[in-house]
């Protein structure tokens, strides 16, 4: 993982699908240089289960029609927290109780923020 032009690509397609579906407070956090199972983290919250798992299918959707399939899918069932795990790049969607209670970005608060950088090619 390095932060390839491919893991590039699927964050902006993800996060353009995201933002399609209102998804609040995005955030990307480029994990490249600290860990060694993902390139990104795209995290972000939504206001009712219904619109998590809008955002979790908009986001599956976007990667479908780029040939990819999520290495992992959990929650989608639940809407509390859905994780889609691509490999390089892995989709949090919560529910804004559930993110303030899981905290990924204080756990990976090492990684540098680059959400203005592929939220704003949107």
């Amino acid at each position: 993982m390095n932060g390839s032009g491919s893991s590039q690509s699927i964050v902006r397609e993800g996060v353009s699908a995201a933002l399609e579906k209102k998804a609040a407070d995005l955030l990307v956090l480029n994990l490249s240089e600290i860990s060694s199972f993902a390139d990104y983290f795209v995290i972000c919250s939504a206001t009712s289960e219904r619109q998590s798992q809008a955002i979790a299918d908009a986001v599956e959707a976007k990667m479908k029609s780029l040939g990819r399939s999520p290495v992992s899918l959990e929650g989608k069932g639940s809407g509390r927290w859905i994780l889609l795990d691509y490999g390089d790049v892995v989709f949090h969607v919560f529910l804004h109780e559930a993110r303030r209670f899981y905290a990924l970005e204080r756990l990976w608060g090492d990684a540098g923020d680059e959400t203005v950088r592929f939220a704003s090619a949107v």
